[in-house]
Formats: structure tokens, sequence, C-alpha cells
């Protein structure tokens, strides 16, 4: 199987086909919305028709510049927070050797890191640490190039590469992905000569993985972005047409169905440790496109089976406000078996010769039917394998639903109105200019 497969019988029961079905109208009618962009945040509507309109051209020039950045350093770093961040942190994980961090650069395969997500001291201090004297280049990514977190990172570590390279050489080894006409990363772009990316003006961060965003960063980690771009291509045509074909429509209306019949909490799980930070990406991009208006399902994940040890009571027998939407891969792209052991202390000779997938794959099933038994609708979606291909499909099934069950729930599934309320308070405390009045009306509640 190379497509996704999505089984919604474990969990239409508890909602009932009737609220199901009831809502086929409605997703009939986002779907046409975000085809004919009638809907609200229409002028987001880029990332719909984005798989199919990248052409050779764009792949080839993001992957020239990757080249360049291979060839010449031994990190890249990616500078960037939210949505500027999450899609390529999420595919590279899902794609490397979970002990690369572990191994030492090669010439021609340099390591990936990430900076300006976090406003972190010690994790700045110690990136630092760990670039300096080191051949690095920087991806600064930044539709403004003021948002605080990631403007911290670039102004210090671009300051460390100019000392460490000389300003000429720095300007070769940064990349700014950015506005393509205005804010003060463009500005700084144009005057330094930095090759530069453009984020479109009609493509929101939280679905930006498949533009220049996503894309060069993945392809600095070494791997196939045309494939990323085809699977996603692919799945855009599977999720064009309303019908009971279409995954993505499926999907969108069963998480509402249980949403109604007070599900107000999903749970993205995996029993594959390369998809952790694909289950970050997908909480913000369900998070910020629904949580709103006083609605919205909470996002949540969980690694499992590591979480069954922490969080498995809570969900067996917690509070029946949870549905859970397992992602399974169905063939590792390695075989591991069980040994044999004469003792037999531990008593595991039982599994000698399996596969540890197998025991995986029937911990899932296991977990799956518990789950269910105490009160816990389950969906699954299962694909093949993990590839770039895959993952694009992933990633486009996941961008659609999203559209589809905002319109549904009744909200603007593109805008993000509550992110600034935390900016405007720090900006007041940090008595930053021009929020004189908010600093000194913020200082009197403290």
């Amino acid at each position: 199987m190379k497509t996704i497969g999505l089984d919604i019988s474990r969990a239409i029961g508890f909602a009932g086909k009737e609220k199901y079905d009831s809502l086929r109208d409605k997703a009939i009618d986002a779907i046409s919305k975000l085809d004919e962009g009638t809907g609200a945040g229409a002028d987001f509507l880029g990332w719909v028709k984005l798989p199919s309109e990248i052409t050779p051209a764009m792949i080839a020039d993001i992957e020239a510049t990757a080249a360049t950045l291979r060839k010449e350093c031994e990190f890249v770093v990616c500078i960037g927070i939210g949505g500027s961040y999450l899609g390529a942190k999420a595919v590279i994980a899902a794609l490397s050797d979970s002990f690369a961090d572990f191994y030492a650069p090669a010439p021609g395969s340099p390591k990936v890191l990430f900076a300006g997500q976090n406003i972190g001291e010690e994790y700045t201090s110690e990136l630092r640490r760990l670039l300096k004297g080191r051949r690095f280049g920087i991806i600064v990514i930044s539709k403004s190039g003021t948002t605080t977190e990631p403007a911290i990172a670039f102004r210090i570590l671009k300051d460390m590469l100019v000392e460490q390279v000389g300003a000429d050489e720095a300007r070769r080894l940064i990349v700014a992905v950015t506005d393509k006409a205005k804010g003060a990363l463009r500005t700084l772009a144009d005057r330094e000569g930095y090759k530069t990316y453009v984020i479109p003006d009609n493509v929101g961060g939280r679905f930006s993985v498949l533009t220049p965003v996503g894309l060069l960063p993945i392809a600095v980690a070494g791997f196939d972005i045309a494939a990323l771009v085809a699977g996603a291509a692919d799945m855009e045509g599977t999720t064009r047409l309303p019908g009971d074909d279409n995954p993505a429509e499926t999907y969108a209306r069963m998480r509402n169905a249980l949403y109604q019949d007070g599900k107000k909490i999903e749970l993205l799980v995996n029993f594959n440790p390369k998809l952790h930070y694909f289950a970050e990406w997908w909480k913000q991009l369900y998070g910020e496109s629904e949580g709103k208006e006083g609605k919205g399902i909470f996002p949540a994940s969980v690694d499992f089976t590591t979480d069954l040890h922490s969080m498995g009571q809570w969900i067996q027998e917690g509070e029946r406000t949870i549905f859970e939407t397992v992602l399974s891969v169905k063939e590792p792209a390695v075989e591991e078996r069980i040994t044999d052991d004469a003792e037999n202390l531990d008593g595991l000779n039982y599994l000698a010769g399996k596969r540890i997938d197998e025991v995986n794959k029937m911990a899932e099933l296991g977990t799956i039917i518990a789950h269910n038994d105490g009160g816990v609708p389950v969906m699954k979606i299962e694909v093949h394998s993990l590839d770039e291909h895959t993952l694009g499909r992933l990633i486009y099934f996941f961008e659609r639903a999203c559209g589809i069950s905002g319109y549904i729930l009744g909200v603007n599934p593109f805008n993000q109105p509550g992110v600034e309320a935390y900016k405007k308070n720090m900006f007041a405390l940090l008595g930053k200019p021009g929020y004189e009045a908010e600093t000194a009306a913020i200082k009197a509640r403290l």
C-alpha cells in the first residue's frame, strides 16, 4: 500500500453514523470554499494547489542552493519558529537515523540544527559553543525579520559567522527565506546580497512546509524534495473532489462529529519514535487553525509505547472527553529480530525469531482494542513506510483536512489573532519603544 488508509470503524459508533452523515453537506461546502476561495481567510489559500504548481525549475534551484551549503558546511543552522521550523524538523526527523546527532558531520553531509524556536539562554550558549571554529551556514526564515525569537538568534549567529569567516564569506553562507518586497529581513538581504527565497503572501506559516521554508532545510539534510512534492501532489488530486473516497473529508467529518458528541481532545498517536516531531507540526496546524471563538478540538500527541507507561492510565480510565487518531507505519525500513536465550530468565523466548516490529504492531492493536473498550473512539491512519513520497502525502492530507474541518467547525482556519496577546505583554514588559502606555498599564497590574 503506497497510499493512505483511513479506518473510522472504531470511532463512528461513538458519535453515531447519523451525526457523521449529517456533516456531508458542510464538508462539500467546505471543499468548495477551499477550491473557489469563497470562505473566510481566502487570502491564505495558496497552499491548496501548491504541490501541483511547483515546477522542476523551482526544485532544481532549491537543490542547487542546498548543494552549495552541503559542500561548504559542517553545520547548517535553520533559524525560525512555528511554521518556519516545525515542518522541516518533522520531515528531517522522520527520515533521519535516530542517532544521527551522535555522529560527526561527514564531508558533503552537514548536520541541520535549529535555532530561534525558543529564547533559551543555555540553548543559545551551547549552540555557539558547538559552532565555534566550525564551518557553518545559516538559513534564516522570517517574513518580517522582526519576530523576537528568530531575530535574536539571527543577530547572534550572523555576528558569530562574520567574526569567524569575514563579512564577504558570511554573505555566501547565509540564505534568507522572507517576504518578496518588504520587512527588515528583506531589506538586510537585499543590502548584503544574500541568496533569497520568497515566502508566498498567500501561504500562512503552518501551511508553508512545501514552500522554500521547508524544502530548503529538507534538501540541505539530504532528502529528496522532488519526491516529497510529488507525494503531496498525488494527495492533492486524491482529495480534490468530495465523497467517500476523499480521506481528508472523511477525517474532517469524523473528528467534527466526535467533537459535537463531547470529545474535546484529539490525541495523535504514533508507535514509531521517528514521528514525534511530525506530531508537533500537526499540533500547530490544528491548534492555530481551529482554536478560536471559544471553539476547537485541543490537539495533543503521545508517543507509544513509551507514553503508555505514563499517560496510559489516564487514557484508559480518565475523563471520556478524548479520541485518538493512530498514525501507523506498516513496514519499517529495516529488519531486526529478537534473539533466543538459553536461560530465558526474562521469559521472552516465546518471541525469539520474531521481528521487533511484530511485537510493536501487536502492542498497537492491543492498545487500540483496550482504549476502544475503555470508551475512547479511535481512528487509524496507515501508511506503508516512511519515505519522502509518503510524508508529502501525509502533509497535504492533514492540511486539506484541516481546512475542511475548520470550515465545518465554523471558524476561519487561516488566521491566528490570539497569538499576538503574549507578544504585546512581552513587549510592554521589556519596554519596547512605542509601547510606553502598555508598559505603564501592565506594570500597574504587577
